[in-house]
């Protein structure tokens, strides 16, 4: 018997090896097996749970995706306000005070400096086959020169299409064809828990993956107007802005953002704009050239963190839930008091849709325009109710939102000259040295007029006026509150509508 199991032993090991390989063997192919859908398009497969992810498959398809931006400021000439040493200023000019050079407002005067060369770098991710590239506003904004650069190190120049700095997301575009584009899925699918990769261009390293779970999601950190983020652990450094976040199939979910650091290096988590906030925002400035943002009218917070408000006052509260949005205040003509909304309610859901937080309620309005209808669900007095309410514009209706350009105002103007400025006893302004048909003559101002301030912001040059034109355009009040002075020294005040 002894010899027999002597015989017998090696021959059952080399029959459990052999059956053991096979299972293996059966594990790796069906693990690495790709499908197609629908389009013949290759996908990559589901894995079972409890299997380690291969990510080799969402990294090879993401990769082309994701391009490598060099942004360019060029150095320009800058007016600023310093602070004067009167000492330094004695020794070097001790007769400046007599005779008023440098003169300033306590102490202060103005200079004229040079600003250095500004280069930078990001990242974009190509969503259209003709060169449409979505990235951070952070990464393009005051770009003289953009540079964009593929996986194959292909270099073309890009121009900006939009820009929207509340969700912190812009639009380029480069003259290509049949390139790379991306797959966008929805991030409403992600889970948390779920494998994720960034892709991108950190710290000057070109076409760099790594690896994550999506630790959260509908996260608010307070530093864009609309807010959603997907918490990652996949390492975010300094070039991933604008990168992509892709799930294992190699889809986009997500817009690389920021991350959240005490040194401004990776230290745990990075966060991502979620693609159901990128596709609105991406179709708006396509077709508007400017969002157009929804509103319910309500300011509020979660119900936790008000329940801890008051219970830090010694207030107990019992709102019936500790999940929703606890309304505050009720905006007059909005959305929400139009539905009978009150303050002190409760918003528990939207559009069918579980509320828990501000962001998640953020998150779904953030996807609506103006004039379209959303189902909210709340508790009056611990009572559930539903009502259907149409979404309003900032300005309180249901037009569509035009980012006004300067040339609205119907002027030419330019900067002034040190002589005005010394007999005016100004230190900036632009003039308007012609007036067309336009919205200042409609307002009265006239050929000559120096335009200092506008609501309540200094005009030191043409940009500046242009930025408060946009400003206005888009925002709750669509007006120029124009301060400034006529050659004579006589001051004026204008409105300026910017309303059709």
């Amino acid at each position: 018997m002894k010899k027999v199991l002597n015989y017998l032993t090696p021959v059952l090991c080399v029959i459990a090896l052999a059956f053991s390989v096979a299972a293996f063997s059966k594990a790796c192919s069906d693990k690495v097996q790709l499908t197609s859908d629908n389009n013949n398009n290759i996908v990559a497969p589901s894995t079972p749970a409890g299997q380690p992810v291969d990510l080799t498959f969402a990294a090879e398809k993401s990769l082309p995706s994701v391009v490598h931006i060099k942004y360019v400021q060029n150095s320009r000439i800058q007016t600023v306000e310093v602070q004067t040493d009167p000492f330094s200023d004695f020794f070097s000019d001790p007769f400046g005070g007599f005779f008023g050079r440098g003169q300033g407002n306590g102490g202060s005067q103005q200079r004229r400096i040079q600003t250095p060369k500004r280069e930078a770098t990001g990242s974009g991710v190509i969503i259209s086959d003709d060169g449409y590239i979505v990235t951070n506003n952070h990464v393009v904004a005051g770009a003289d020169e953009l540079t964009v650069t593929l996986n194959d190190n292909r270099e073309f120049s890009a121009r900006i299409i939009g820009t929207d700095e509340t969700t912190d997301l812009a639009l380029i575009k480069i003259d290509g064809k049949k390139l790379p584009a991306i797959t966008i899925a929805s991030s409403e699918d992600l889970k948390v828990g779920e494998w994720v990769l960034a892709v991108g261009n950190p710290l000057g390293l070109t076409n760099t993956v790594t690896a994550g779970i999506v630790s959260a999601k509908a996260r608010r950190l307070g530093a864009n107007g609309v807010e959603a983020f997907i918490q990652t652990d996949a390492a975010i450094n300094a070039g991933n802005s604008g990168g992509a976040l892709v799930n294992s199939r190699g889809e986009l979910v997500g817009i690389n953002a920021m991350l959240y650091s005490q040194t401004g290096s990776y230290s745990g988590y990075g966060f991502a704009i979620p693609t159901t906030i990128m596709t609105k925002v991406v179709d708006d400035l396509k077709k508007y050239g400017t969002v157009q943002r929804a509103f319910i009218g309500i300011q509020g917070l979660d119900v936790k963190t008000y329940v801890d408000q008051q219970k830090a006052q010694g207030n107990e509260v019992d709102l019936g839930t500790m999940e929703g949005i606890y309304v505050g205040k009720v905006q007059d003509g909005g959305a929400a008091a139009a539905a009978g909304i009150e303050s002190g309610d409760v918003i528990i859901g939207a559009d069918g849709q579980k509320v828990s937080s501000f962001p998640e309620l953020q998150e779904i309005v953030a996807r609506k325009r103006p004039g379209d209808k959303m189902t909210i669900e709340y508790l009056h007095n611990k009572k559930k109710k539903k009502e259907t309410v149409e979404l309003k514009n900032e300005q309180g209706n249901t037009r569509v939102v035009q980012n006004r350009d300067i040339d609205i105002l119907g002027g030419n103007f330019r900067a002034i000259t040190d002589k005005q400025k010394k007999e005016l006893g100004i230190s900036y302004g632009i003039e308007v040295i012609k007036v067309d048909r336009g919205r200042l003559q409609q307002a009265g101002i006239n050929k000559g007029f120096i335009i200092q301030r506008v609501n309540d912001e200094a005009i030191k040059d043409i940009d500046d006026l242009q930025k408060e034109v946009r400003k206005a355009s888009t925002g709750k009040d669509p007006v120029l509150y124009i301060q400034g002075i006529y050659p004579t020294g006589k001051k004026a005040y204008f409105a300026v509508s910017l309303e059709e």
